[in-house]
């Protein structure tokens, strides 16, 4: 069986719509839409905590009303143990603290206000991920 990954029409739209969102939430909040910032907040901060745990329901909420409106499903598998899952994300969760932000924060919002700073970590982001698939697909 063949994925085609190729999807040009709805990746705009979802691109669209990610650039909306995150206008509409700094403009209602006055705060960069970055996860690892608003989940770190959620966690750890009693300032804004509503908004916080709502943007992140939203998250967690918005793929299953699709699957549930749509019924399309998108096919993934995870063929990791638990232990590799969660040194993972406890990995990414010390190194977003460690760059100031994530690849939300500084991919979509910081190049969109033309943050060098952002630019630079997206870069970085980028060839890690790249030089993480070639790697994988060594092993």
């Amino acid at each position: 069986m063949t994925i085609i990954n190729f999807t040009p029409i709805s990746s705009v739209i979802g691109g669209l719509l990610i650039g909306l969102a995150v206008i509409i939430f700094f403009i209602g909040n006055g705060r960069i839409a970055g996860v690892s910032g608003i989940t770190n907040n959620f966690l750890f901060s009693k300032i804004n905590r509503l908004d916080n745990f709502l943007f992140l329901l939203g998250i967690i909420l918005g793929p299953l009303l699709y699957r549930f409106f749509t019924g399309t499903t998108i096919p993934f598998v995870i063929d990791s143990s638990l232990i590799l899952l969660v040194s993972a994300g406890l990995l990414v969760g010390v190194g977003t603290a460690i760059g100031g932000g994530c690849t939300s924060g500084h991919g979509v919002c910081g190049i969109s206000r033309f943050s060098s700073r952002s630019i630079v970590a997206t870069l970085l982001f980028m060839f890690a991920a790249i030089i993480t698939v070639y790697v994988k697909g060594m092993i």
